[in-house]
């Protein structure tokens, strides 16, 4: 077959749903502003004894909302994971956190201040007092104590002691430190309890992101898990530390899984089984079966490799934007690093391409960590694409995609001239460590290759 004659996939990820969604967040904010503005809070500020006191509520006010559009981000709804995948989603969700929790400090520090200077005692006596004796404070300190120990966790120094499935699990406490500060708001919250608007618009807020995260967190998985129910029927090593899953279920064409998108994984073996693990799939999902790929480390990896047929499996998902939905061209190249080839090999294998347009870079640190080398052969001999394997060590002193011995003959980017063909008018599907793909994303710009062309998830948690 031409290649005129294979039809390109209708993408269906563009700019309008990451605008329309952006401009949402935008306007949940201008509303707090408008609110406390028509509340009086700009004449407050002039005004003697109450300009800290109302500065602390706008504080107040834009760190709750802020903090209902992080939980938003991250509620799994799934046309927000469509329009904007679950990277961005992630990147997004961990700023808004960050950016919350300062303005809920400073809420914290004004209102003690405010409240100080109007009593004439001392900031502890105050601070005291207000945890004491106003409604709900007590359940706010606790749920602010508990955000702020998920927002010392994601600090980058913090998480790299974490194993994922430890930090995840201990992530989920923001979930519970939110529902300590509603009491407060409610109770306590001036601009809140005087305003129908406000009371109309907060209620509104704290009600769809609640709903959002019963129906998406909660209630879609356990229904996928029912409708689909998933057991394990193989687990197979693929080389050391590496493990496939295999797992049987009903009407799987039904989950609409697409190659190159990951599940969230819980198999039921014993304790721990409820920690999720996000795996790729590492084939072309199918009627009768689906598979991930993985990488074990520490007791989780080895309590999954070790689940035996007939392990009740629930999921959540799927999830990903790193599909042929993106793809502009007919020309592709796939580059993959490591455990980054299960993703790419899934689109190998289900991607729509004639003869000659696609070409897979996959590079090791060894021809031992080549995994799932024979099947990716055999789809290329099948399929008519072309791989190249680049094993061997990375070079000493500097970050690079190539092997060392590669990085003495060429620059990154003269590498890829070299090795493909016509590749600034190729689509470029990027999967591997966030170091390599920042090596490989740097050579590819130099290279001349349009940052549209170039597709990837970046997680790195």
């Amino acid at each position: 077959m031409t290649p005129d004659r294979i039809p390109l996939p209708r993408r269906r990820y563009g700019a309008a749903g990451r605008a329309l969604t952006a401009a949402f967040a935008l306007a949940t904010v201008l509303v707090v502003v408008v609110l406390w503005a028509v509340a009086g809070g700009p004449a407050a500020l002039t005004a003697d004894g109450s300009g800290v006191l109302t500065a602390a509520r706008l504080t107040g006010l834009v760190a709750a909302d802020l903090l209902l559009l992080q939980v938003l981000a991250m509620a799994r709804v799934p046309w927000l994971e469509r329009a904007w995948g679950q990277d961005r989603l992630a990147r997004g969700h961990r700023l808004l956190g960050f950016t919350s929790c300062w303005l809920m400090a400073g809420h914290v520090v004004l209102v003690v201040a405010a409240y100080a200077a109007t009593t004439g005692t001392g900031v502890a006596e105050q601070l005291v007092d207000l945890v004491v004796r106003y409604p709900g404070m007590l359940l706010a300190t606790a749920g602010t104590v508990l955000l702020v120990l998920v927002v010392v966790l994601s600090v980058r120094a913090a998480r790299r002691r974490l194993r994922y499935e430890n930090w995840h699990l201990l992530h989920l406490y923001a979930y519970l430190g939110v529902g300590l500060a509603v009491p407060h708001q409610l109770w306590n919250g001036a601009h809140f309890v005087t305003s129908p608007v406000a009371t109309v618009y907060w209620w509104t807020l704290w009600g769809g992101a609640a709903a959002a995260l019963l129906v998406f967190r909660v209630g879609r998985p356990l229904w996928l898990s029912r409708r689909h129910r998933l057991t394990v029927t193989e687990v197979r090593r693929e080389a050391s530390e590496v493990y496939s899953v295999y797992l049987a279920g009903h009407r799987l064409d039904r989950l609409a899984a697409r190659p190159g998108q990951f599940l969230t994984w819980r198999l039921r073996t014993g304790r721990g089984w409820s920690r999720a693990h996000p795996f790729s799939l590492s084939e072309a999902p199918r009627d009768d079966r689906l598979r991930f790929t993985f990488r074990a480390a520490g007791d989780d990896g080895a309590r999954l490799a070790g689940a035996g047929p007939g392990t009740a499996v629930l999921i959540e998902g799927p999830f990903g934007t790193l599909t042929e939905g993106r793809r502009r061209g007919e020309r592709v190249l796939l580059m993959a690093a490591g455990i980054g080839i299960t993703p790419l090999r899934a689109l190998l294998e289900g991607m729509r391409y004639a003869e000659d347009e696609v070409t897979l870079i996959y590079r090791a640190r060894s021809d031992e960590e080549l995994v799932l080398r024979d099947e990716i052969d055999a789809i290329a001999r099948e399929r008519g694409a072309q791989v190249i394997y680049l094993p061997g060590p990375p070079p000493d002193g500097r970050s690079s995609w190539l092997t060392a011995e590669l990085a003495e003959r060429f620059a990154d980017h003269e590498a890829l001239a070299h090795l493909v063909p016509e590749l600034a008018g190729r689509d470029v599907f990027l999967c591997g460590p966030p170091p390599w793909m920042a090596a490989a994303r740097a050579a590819l710009r130099t290279a001349g290759v349009p940052a549209r062309q170039v597709h990837d998830e970046r997680f790195g948690w």
